[in-house]
């Protein structure tokens, strides 16, 4: 069993617009309503950068840049892990229909169709030299980040940025995979527990798919969000945070699942 702590969270998702006022709903503290998403655009970016990036990179490193700020913790000071399942759907379905065109693909185009675009734009924004990777699981992108992160920080003994982040892909696309809403975390992760941290992560890996009932949210409002977004599967975790219990769910991962005990610090 792997342990790690939160030392600082972010969230942006329908009706979930940051982590102060997505804690309050996800708590029960406040009505939930399900308005889409407005990302701030991070201030890290630079004008150029603020104007080639899509609404992927922009939500993934909004999400990024706060969770490092609660921690307390400059951005781009410590690794990181980006992980998405669609990418940003969006610059791929642009660039197919300039090939369909037999037209040339813009050069900004097809840097941001690169799976690692995300943790690329935060590298630059941020000046950072630390080691950065991205990772891909379709429903279980999750799931697979989290533990990878933990291995991470554990194997370094350094605290690690996790930032997990998914948009909808456009027609026809989306036919293909569906998304529901778009939606993004982060988590900064730490091998020990600081002053600040919120709580306790216990991960173990065990045989056996993992049920609806296991890693369902509480709350029924955000069930839908969480079934048809891979990001969104963190919001079993992040509704355990904003209540401050102790919890034990699990999430689906390839063939088994992923064990997930939570204790409030």
């Amino acid at each position: 069993m792997m342990q790690a702590f939160i030392c600082g969270v972010a969230v942006c998702g329908p009706g979930l617009d940051g982590w102060a006022e997505g804690r309050a709903i996800l708590a029960g503290e406040r009505a939930y309503e399900p308005r889409p998403i407005q990302p701030s655009v991070p201030s890290i970016l630079a004008p150029n950068e603020r104007r080639r990036t899509g609404a992927a990179v922009r939500l993934a490193l909004s999400v990024a840049q706060q969770a490092s700020e609660m921690a307390g913790i400059a951005p781009g000071a410590i690794p990181s892990l980006f992980a998405t399942s669609n990418s940003d759907g969006a610059v791929m379905h642009a660039i197919l229909q300039t090939l369909a065109r037999d037209e040339p693909v813009s050069p900004t185009q097809f840097h941001n169709s690169v799976h690692n675009a995300a943790s690329g734009y935060w590298s630059i924004a941020t000046g950072s030299r630390q080691p950065t990777s991205c990772l891909s699981g379709h429903d279980a992108t999750a799931a697979a980040a989290l533990l990878k992160a933990v291995a991470a920080g554990q194997v370094e003994q350094s605290p690690i940025l996790l930032c997990v982040y998914e948009v909808p892909m456009p027609e026809p696309l989306a036919s293909r995979r569906p998304t529901v809403g778009s939606f993004g975390a982060a988590l900064v992760l730490a091998p020990r527990a600081g002053a600040g941290a919120l709580a306790r992560l216990s991960l173990a890996y065990r045989a056996g798919a993992a049920t609806m009932a296991q890693e369902a949210p509480r709350g029924a409002a955000w069930r839908e969000l969480a079934a048809g977004n891979p990001a969104a599967r963190l919001l079993r975790l992040l509704e355990t945070l904003a209540l401050g219990v102790a919890d034990v769910f699990a999430l689906r991962l390839l063939d088994g699942q992923l064990e997930i005990t939570v204790d409030p610090c």
